[in-house]
């Protein structure tokens, strides 16, 4: 069971994060990474990916031909964008010293899902992503609203979503 307070928990998020953006801009050269997932899907449509020590399972449902025996990819796209800028703004917080109770996002997407199967004249892209940012503090809006824009600014997920990139495909048989 975890005894840690908020502001216990925030000191060591704030204290590990100043060592590690003290390293990051000793050596700037050593904070760029490449991160390398990879999915495999054999019989049916149940897809294991994996990335270092972690394992996950994707599928899509009965209706769709899979096996039901994971979350759809889907899930963990908005997983990503959801995790990625509750953590952002929780560890800008405890950085600059602004204590958030909680945060919690809820990432809604709508789809023309003729699209996916390459009928009518949509794109399979969603077609509108909404992202609720709820936030228990006693900070002001405005000091919120402040800290979520700059967060959202230089968060790799939200922004994978939001802007264009260079996207480079290989095919190899074998």
């Amino acid at each position: 069971m975890n005894t840690q307070t908020t502001q216990e928990a925030d000191n060591a998020v704030q204290q590990a994060q100043r060592k590690v953006i003290k390293r990051m801009l000793s050596d700037p050269s050593a904070a760029t990474s490449k991160i390398t997932t990879q999915g495999r899907v054999k019989t049916g449509l149940t897809c294991t990916v994996r990335e270092g020590k972690f394992t996950a399972v994707t599928d899509l449902g009965y209706g769709m031909g899979g096996a039901a025996a994971g979350p759809s990819p889907g899930f963990y796209a908005r997983t990503a964008i959801a995790g990625c800028v509750a953590i952002g703004v929780k560890m800008a917080a405890a950085r600059e010293g602004i204590s958030l109770r909680m945060v919690d996002v809820t990432v809604s997407t709508d789809f023309d899902d003729l699209a996916i199967f390459g009928l009518g004249d949509s794109t399979a892209a969603p077609v509108e992503t909404q992202i609720l940012i709820r936030v228990d503090t006693d900070a002001s809006r405005q000091t919120v609203s402040d800290l979520v824009e700059r967060v959202l600014e230089m968060d790799p997920w939200f922004l994978a979503l939001r802007d264009p990139q260079t996207v480079v495909t290989r095919l190899e048989l074998g």
